[in-house]
């Protein structure tokens, strides 16, 4: 039986408390409202602090987990405030530049009401949006397809993780985050791993990780798989307490939030 296990190997802070992807000979860490590449030391590239300043069809404020395929960055974008979202998009940047290239809406017919995270699916040229909101929006994965921006379905999780607030796809599987733990108890958040079957309505969702080893419990964002070697990275922001999706004040010793991206080793045994 296949069993993967995780090595706590780095840990590096980053300035956006989003997302985070893997690009050639670097990364991109997504902010609420920023895009940031960092080189494969992570010295930071370029950046953008305003890509929301153009392409936009409708106001949006808020960007989440993000992806990267064929040299562009995926994004849900979102104007998001006090825990409610609307004008959901999937905004696609340049990898390179950073710089918007096109959007697409999501359909109000999916009942999807929030967008925490967005994943591409390269083996049949799909993007998958997952939702933080409660109630039925964060119960489902969405898929539309990567060429049209055409909504293809919604796959119902089963159990549904709390929270949800990243997607990843790898290997033939999705990896989600989930925000379940509660920071005040220093209770650790977790990550979650499905398998969807083509034409499938539901999936069954099983525990992946326990986060149980970051430096303070507090609020997991996006994560990503690298290759060569294998590794797991998880973005995760501490200091900051957090109502409805929003940092509001300080815990005891913090005058800033800060966002973190965990680096851990995929060992892949047989037993």
């Amino acid at each position: 039986m296949r069993q993967i296990d995780y090595r706590l190997k780095e840990v590096h802070e980053v300035r956006g408390r989003q997302g985070i992807a893997v690009v050639e000979n670097g990364f991109i860490v997504s902010g609420s409202a920023t895009l940031t590449r960092y080189d494969a030391n992570w010295n930071v590239c370029c950046e953008t602090t305003e890509p929301f300043a153009v392409g936009f069809s409708q106001k949006v404020n808020h960007i989440g987990d993000i992806d990267v395929f064929d040299g562009e960055v995926f994004c849900g974008a979102e104007l998001f405030l006090d825990g409610v979202a609307s004008n959901i998009q999937i905004a696609v940047f340049d990898a390179q530049t950073l710089q918007f290239k096109r959007a697409f809406p999501f359909a109000p017919e999916s009942g999807q009401t929030e967008c925490s995270g967005i994943a591409v699916n390269p083996d049949d040229r799909t993007v998958w949006m997952s939702s933080w909101a409660n109630g039925d929006s964060g119960r489902y994965l969405y898929q539309y397809d990567l060429d049209t921006g055409a909504y293809l379905r919604k796959v119902h999780l089963h159990a549904v993780p709390q929270w949800i607030q990243g997607v990843a796809y790898h290997e033939g599987a999705f990896y989600l985050t989930a925000d379940d733990g509660d920071a005040d108890f220093d209770e650790p958040d977790h990550i979650y791993r499905t398998e969807i079957a083509a034409g499938a309505t539901h999936c069954k969702v099983t525990e992946e990780k326990t986060l149980d080893d970051v430096i303070k419990q507090g609020e997991i964002e996006g994560l990503t798989f690298a290759r060569d070697p294998a590794r797991l990275l998880v973005l995760y922001n501490r200091g900051a307490h957090i109502v409805q999706g929003m940092p509001l004040d300080f815990y005891d010793g913090y005058d800033r939030e800060i966002h973190e991206v965990f680096v851990y080793e995929r060992l892949d045994t047989t037993v």
